[in-house]
C-alpha cells in the first residue's frame, strides 16, 4: 500500500484527487491539506511514501515547499500551468500533471509512482552492506556494524567491532556508497550512522560513548536529525 498526502489551495482540487485516489487499490490517502504550514508539520512526525503537490499556491510555491522538506518523498505535481514542468523535472518528479486532468492521466501518473517506490523499496532491501578495499583485499562490511567513518588524510578509518579498518578513499567517495537514510555526514573529517547516535545538540553528536563534532559548514544537521528524532 502506498501512503499519500495531497496539498493543494483549492478544495475542489483535494476532493478531486480523493475521488481518484478511493478508485485505485494500492493508493491510501492520508490526508488533505489546503495549509503548507499544516502539511509541512504533519511531514514532519508523519511518514508517507508519495505527495500530490500543487505548485501555484499563495504563500509559497509547491516547488519551494518541496524544495524546502528535509526528507523528500517521491512527488507529483499537480498544476494549471505547464511552465513549470522543466522545473517539476529538474527536482526528480515522478510526474507532472497538468489541470484539469482525467481519471486516467492520474492513474497513469499513479502506476509511474507504484513502479519507482517498489524500484526504491527493493534497493533498500538489497543495500545491508558495501564492499571496501582493505589492504589487498576486497572487504565486506555490513552496514549495521559501522560505528563511525573518519577521514585521515588520504585515508578513512572505519569503526567495526573488534577492529577498525583503514581504506585508501575520501568521505565523498564512500558517501555515495551508503544509504542517505542511514547516514549523515556531520564535519568534513567524520560520517555517522543515524541508528547509533545516543544523543545531539546543535553543535555535536555522541556515537558510542564517542563526541563528534558538528562542523560550522554542516548547519542543517541538527535540523535533520530533530526531524528523524521525531519520526
Amino acid at each position: 500500500m502506498i501512503h499519500c498526502i495531497a496539498i493543494d489551495d483549492e478544495p475542489l482540487a483535494l476532493q478531486l484527487i480523493t475521488e481518484y485516489c478511493l478508485k485505485i487499490s494500492f493508493l491510501r490517502l492520508e490526508k488533505t491539506f489546503t495549509n503548507t504550514d499544516e502539511a509541512k508539520a504533519y511531514l514532519a512526525s508523519n511518514s508517507i511514501d508519495l505527495l500530490f503537490l500543487d505548485i501555484q499556491m499563495p504563500d509559497i510555491t509547491g516547488m519551494q515547499f518541496y524544495k524546502n522538506l528535509v526528507k523528500k518523498p517521491p512527488v507529483i505535481f499537480t498544476t494549471a500551468y505547464k511552465d513549470y514542468a522543466l522545473d517539476g523535472f529538474n527536482v526528480d518528479a515522478v510526474d507532472y500533471l497538468l489541470k484539469p486532468f482525467e481519471y486516467d492521466r492520474f492513474l497513469k501518473a499513479c502506476y509511474k509512482a507504484k513502479e519507482y517506490i517498489e524500484f526504491l523499496n527493493s534497493q533498500e532491501l538489497q543495500l545491508n552492506s558495501i564492499f571496501v578495499k582493505v589492504n589487498y583485499e576486497i572487504m565486506k562490511m555490513n552496514l549495521k556494524d559501522i560505528d563511525l567513518i573518519e577521514a585521515l588524510d588520504d585515508y578513512i578509518k572505519i569503526y567495526l567491532k573488534p577492529t577498525p579498518v583503514l581504506t585508501l578513499m575520501t568521505l565523498k567517495n564512500i558517501l555515495e556508497k551508503l544509504p542517505p537514510r542511514d547516514f549523515i555526514r556531520v564535519h568534513r573529517s567524520f560520517i555517522v550512522p543515524v541508528a547509533k547516535i545516543e544523543k545531539f545538540s546543535k553543535t555535536k553528536v555522541w556515537v558510542q560513548g564517542k563526541e563528534i563534532p558538528i562542523g560550522s559548514s554542516y548547519g542543517k544537521v541538527y535540523d535533520q536529525l530533530w526531524e528523524l528524532s521525531q519520526k
